[in-house]
């Protein structure tokens, strides 16, 4: 099977719109012009890009993201980070929770100020460009993912008519505590879709038990497959496996298959492989 274009007229989970989603988090590395340009290849007639001032207390860059629409789809994506940069970031046990989205459970503080950067400029704009009832997605990898987790998240607990069609993350690090996940998984139930490729460190970060991640989990094992579930025996072995393939890479088995070009390939991977 190939790969299809892109389905504006999406509506639900299917693997070809995962493996675009996953296409639409890379362009949140774009600069302005980049964007522009590709957004109005793949359709997109309107689009706004934004990148904070705010500087982060943190060792990351400034928040980066997106909206592009046409009359069927809006589309919102957030920037990712550098894997040794979340990780020292996620790894600071003094970072404090604060409360999360209409004050549902909490979150982490660095999540709540990156995504507050930004998020009143893109509230507006899709409240702006939704002129047509068109469908609604946020994607994002690593830190790109936990603030298109969270914008749609807020925009729905605080606007419940603005309620996404769908969340699509991809190296997504544990964003929240346990009531604001389980009101996050009530609300987005068959929206929300959570890749993880084999040994991704990213995933296991911050550490339980304060933080937790939200449903649903999408896995890639070391040989690529995707399942829609694991038995732990089995994603332990499998993680194994995947240190075994990678052990004389020049870089850990753990950042490698953080990078989103290789959730991308993985996507495309599933995709061929269909009859």
């Amino acid at each position: 099977m190939t790969i299809p274009a892109l389905d504006h007229a999406a509506g639900g989970y299917s693997l070809p719109h995962a493996y675009w989603m996953a296409r639409a988090a890379a362009l949140a590395t774009l600069d302005q012009d980049g964007l522009q340009a590709q957004a109005s290849a793949w359709g997109f007639d309107r689009v706004r890009y934004f990148e904070s001032t705010h500087r982060m207390p943190f060792p990351i860059e400034d928040t980066q993201a997106y909206v592009m629409a046409d009359d069927q789809m809006i589309i919102v994506g957030f920037r990712g980070t550098e894997v040794a940069k979340i990780r020292d970031w996620l790894t600071d046990v003094d970072t404090p929770p604060v409360p999360g989205p209409a004050d549902t459970g909490f979150v982490h503080y660095g999540f709540h100020q990156a995504l507050q950067s930004v998020y009143p400029q893109i509230r507006d704009t899709v409240v702006d460009f939704r002129d047509h009832g068109q469908s609604l997605w946020f994607t994002g990898h690593s830190l790109g993912a936990a603030l298109a987790m969270l914008a749609g998240a807020r925009l729905y607990l605080e606007q419940p008519r603005l309620l996404a069609h769908g969340i699509y993350t991809f190296g997504q690090p544990r964003t929240c505590e346990r009531l604001l996940a389980a009101a996050h998984n009530k609300a987005f139930a068959d929206r929300c879709y959570r890749f993880v490729n084999n040994n991704d460190i990213v995933p296991h970060l911050p550490p339980e038990p304060a933080y937790t991640h939200v449903d649903a989990l999408r896995y890639f094992d070391a040989d690529g497959r995707l399942h829609h579930a694991m038995p732990l025996l089995a994603t332990l072995q499998d993680r194994a496996k995947g240190v075994a393939i990678d052990l004389l890479a020049p870089e850990t088995d753990a950042i490698k298959d953080h990078h989103l070009p290789n959730y991308i390939a993985a996507l495309e991977k599933n995709i061929t492989a269909t009859p």
